[in-house]
């Protein structure tokens, strides 16, 4: 597959309850705390070459409303990052009030999969560079790769792939898929799926997320077809750096 269309680094800080932490393939109750100051790592992946930063809020993934409004503002106002951010998204209000924040682009999972056509509607009122769709996905023992909700603590009876479709007339232009088993253990991408879905739909911008773990990781993600990565335990466990991620984004 062709490796000329863009592709972009996402260095990821996930919160819970003002620090930054790293769950074990989602799980609430395998949490590694790497530290209580969000907005100076921050600082240090711009610092290091990063052009954009994936926030996310825990707390409000699972239990619903957006709560990082102030620490967003003080991110983009300090380092001039664009900032991909989500986490109990709901509304259109959520949407406006994160972009008013400083978000380049708001990040919506649970309320894509249970309401595409809300989420649609949302996607004609602020624009296909406004919104993320997160599609994350737990394979099941049938084989089917499903898609949980409320911060992965949820069901659904919905797969990827038909939830995929329902977007086909959209204008969906920006797709996240974690696979959850594979996030947080620095086991490597699951590059079978980001294949499939890269070639099941060539038009849309699909960013690889779960298990990252090194350069060749990272340049293997771009070869696949994807147009971007999420980075996170690698980095925070010094792994890997930014500054040889992004080295990956220019070739």
């Amino acid at each position: 597959m062709s490796t000329t269309r863009p592709f972009t680094v996402y260095p990821a800080i996930d919160v819970r309850h003002g620090a930054v932490v790293r769950l074990l393939k989602g799980d609430y109750d395998q949490e590694t705390q790497y530290s209580d100051d969000p907005v100076t790592v921050a600082e240090s992946y711009a610092r290091a070459g990063a052009r954009w930063l994936h926030l996310v809020d825990l707390d409000a993934a699972r239990e619903g409303r957006y709560t990082l409004d102030g620490m967003l503002q003080q991110i983009v106002e300090r380092t001039g990052l664009m900032v991909q951010t989500g986490g109990g998204v709901r509304s259109a209000d959520d949407v406006q009030r994160l972009l008013d924040a400083g978000a380049t682009r708001v990040v919506i999972g649970s309320l894509a999969v249970r309401e595409p056509d809300t989420v649609i509607g949302l996607l004609e009122r602020f624009g296909p560079e406004s919104i993320t769709v997160a599609l994350d996905t737990r394979i099941g023992e049938d084989g089917v790769w499903r898609l949980p909700v409320d911060g992965w603590t949820g069901d659904s009876d919905l797969d990827l792939i038909t939830c995929l479709h329902r977007y086909d007339s959209s204008g969906l232009r920006h797709v996240l898929t974690t696979d959850i088993g594979r996030d947080g253990t620095l086991g490597g991408p699951n590059f079978h799926l980001y294949t499939a879905l890269t070639r099941s739909a060539p038009q849309l911008q699909v960013q690889a997320s779960g298990g990252a773990r090194n350069v060749d990781d990272v340049r293997a993600a771009r070869r696949t077809g994807c147009a971007g990565i999420i980075l996170g335990k690698a980095l925070l466990e010094g792994r890997l750096t930014v500054t040889d991620a992004i080295q990956e984004e220019g070739l």
